[in-house]
């Protein structure tokens, strides 16, 4: 597969040498081996003393070293005191016991330590309660719209991408048909295989269920009591509880992004209902089709992971009777966000931007939609061509 500079790179070098252990997470076949091998190349290529141990549970090469003390074992046994000792690991939650082998590897101080794993297995959650020592985590993404311009050399659109998504093992595929098998296989794989492994789940159908009513229902505030009721037509009992554990599920395995609501004016999150965004839109056409199109909702599902890949922490917004999509906070930064798919018509552009309007303080606004034109400004609201900001 073509490989391209992705930013996720740059973020490893910047920590190579630091005593944390680097954990790179995100979504199944998000690209997270490759990057790993990348950053092995560049380690390469820049460090002339590097003595890099590389052991990848994907392959049968690797399979003696399953237990955490011949891990161990092979990895001390390659150590050279007169390197610089970089620890690569792929897929480490293969190894029985490997935060064993990890923590002991950092506590001796002699080693830069890598690794990946299945996403449901190095959760954000866990890293704590895994490591004795100090995590820094790279949450990996698939691509983004910019990052498919980059691979397809500029010969791409953004109704292409709305359509295919990012998975970047799909790319590899040029019948849409192949590309849709290839992302409902990894669907499956991430449902059947790493879910219901690691939560010990027997009943398939009811997480495939919800699942798809997630899917279908993206960009739509979510309720546990409506998600029960729309189970329960297809006559399959669970409790709140439980919904709200497989959601939970859901989202620890970097399927779903949850979006909680935030009240503007009275500056306070809400509850009873939230928003869920898938992390690539693809997952939703490949296994629900494509028949009953919404592209406001796929546009509204592409923004909200944009944000959350720009490390921006996102809140769905609520002023009085209105609805702001996106409230985007990182340290002392705000921006409003509110997308269109078309704003050509001046009643949609009047109803896009009053909620804009309404708000008080002094924070950037933004309108994204299909403009097709250069950006430009209406009573202090930046109105911003979608697929030029996607861009940035």
């Amino acid at each position: 597969m073509k490989l391209i500079d992705r930013e996720y790179l740059h973020k490893i070098i910047s920590v190579k040498g630091t005593p944390d252990i680097k954990v790179i997470t995100g979504i199944r076949r998000s690209g997270k081996s490759c990057l790993l091998l990348q950053f092995m190349e560049y380690v390469r290529n820049n460090d002339p003393d590097a003595n890099i141990i590389y052991i990848d549970f994907n392959s049968l090469s690797s399979e003696p070293y399953l237990e955490y003390h011949a891990l161990n074992n092979y990895i001390e046994e390659h150590y050279d005191c007169n390197k610089n000792n970089y620890v690569c690991i792929d897929e480490v939650q293969m190894c029985d016991g490997f935060e064993k082998t990890v923590n002991s590897l950092h506590s001796s101080m002699k080693y830069d330590i890598y690794i990946t794993g299945s996403n449901a297995f190095l959760l954000s959650s866990d890293l704590a309660t895994l490591f004795t020592g100090r995590t820094f985590e790279i949450e990996v993404f698939p691509f983004s719209f910019k990052e498919c311009m980059t691979y397809y050399n500029n010969d791409y659109s953004l109704q292409r991408y709305v359509l295919e998504g990012g998975m970047p093992g799909s790319l590899l595929y040029t019948n849409q048909a192949d590309k849709y098998q290839y992302i409902r296989d990894v669907f499956e794989t991430l449902i059947l295989r790493d879910i219901m492994q690691k939560y010990a789940i027997r009943n398939k159908d009811v997480i495939h269920d919800l699942a798809y009513f997630m899917m279908d229902n993206i960009s739509s505030l979510t309720s546990i009591n409506n998600i029960s009721k729309e189970v329960e037509k297809n006559a399959l009992k669970i409790s709140n509880k439980t919904i709200k554990q497989y959601l939970s599920y859901l989202s620890n395995s970097y399927l779903f992004y949850r979006v909680r609501r935030y009240d503007i004016k009275g500056k306070k999150y809400l509850t009873m209902t939230d928003k869920y965004y898938l992390a690539d839109h693809s997952f939703r056409y490949a296994n629900i089709g494509t028949k009953n199109m919404d592209y406001g909702q796929v546009y509204e599902n592409i923004v909200a992971i944009e944000l959350i890949r720009r490390g921006y922490e996102v809140y769905v917004g609520k002023l009085y009777k209105k609805e702001i999509d996106f409230v985007a906070v990182k340290q002392s930064e705000k921006i409003y966000v509110q997308i269109s798919d078309d704003i050509s018509n001046r009643n949609t552009f009047d109803r896009e931007v009053s909620s804009l309007l309404q708000i008080q303080d002094n924070y950037p606004k933004i309108l994204l939609a299909n403009t097709h034109h250069d950006e430009y400004q209406y009573e202090g609201i930046r109105i911003i061509d979608l697929e030029k900001w996607l861009c940035e």
